[in-house]
């Protein structure tokens, strides 16, 4: 199969030193710290733009409590699904499912929303800045009451992460934590859902991956 410019984006992952791995580490801690916080409870978790699933996939691998965990990756990337199905697969996550569908689409989430966790790693530096803020209004119709989302964001200039967390407070969300290494362009935000979820409209497309 020929690598596709969505799986080669996942390269950087191998050097442990990357920005990549070191979002994904902080990322996978604010993942690891919200299912502390539920430790009796079932969960549900959508990811959207997946990837090959390392944050989702590569956590849950190394927690004994992963059954408890209902989790739908979306993504689109044939190659991208065959690598994550292919790790959810050898780590024994039986109630993981890798859905191939577009996450700019919000039929692609029927069926699996309202989530607990919604995961939006990797989005909002691959949209424009109009399908952030409608990605983001769009967030109470993915959201259960008191979900958490965790999104990244690089803050190349212009810096949008401002804008970002204010939209997200309009949208009826609060900020848990949001980290900005100084020495690093990438930042990871957690906010809590304390809106009232709205019903999916799958008619509706919210963001298209620019080139």
């Amino acid at each position: 199969m020929t690598s596709t410019h969505w799986q080669a984006w996942h390269e950087p992952y191998a050097d442990e030193d990357s920005e990549l791995s070191r979002r994904l580490r902080i990322v996978q801690q604010h993942i690891a710290a919200w299912l502390d916080r539920r430790p009796d409870e079932e969960v549900t978790v959508v990811s959207a733009c997946a990837g090959q699933g390392h944050d989702l996939i590569g956590l849950l691998a190394t927690r004994p409590d992963a059954c408890r965990v209902r989790a739908t990756l979306i993504e689109y990337d044939t190659g991208n699904v065959a690598a994550a199905q292919a790790a959810a697969g050898g780590a024994g996550l039986t109630n993981l499912v890798i859905r191939q569908a577009d996450a700019g689409r919000l039929s692609s989430y029927a069926g699996v929303v309202p989530a607990d966790l919604v995961l939006m790693a990797g989005v909002f530096g691959n949209i424009s800045d109009a399908d952030v803020q409608r990605t983001i209004n769009a967030l109470p119709q993915l959201c259960a009451a008191g979900a958490t989302v965790i999104w990244t964001r690089t803050r190349r200039t212009p810096d949008l992460t401002p804008a970002v967390r204010e939209w997200l407070a309009e949208a009826g969300f609060v900020q848990d934590a949001f980290e900005a290494p100084e020495d690093a362009r990438f930042s990871v935000g957690v906010h809590r859902f304390e809106g009232v979820p709205r019903p999916l409209d799958i008619t509706a497309t919210i963001f298209t991956f620019l080139p």
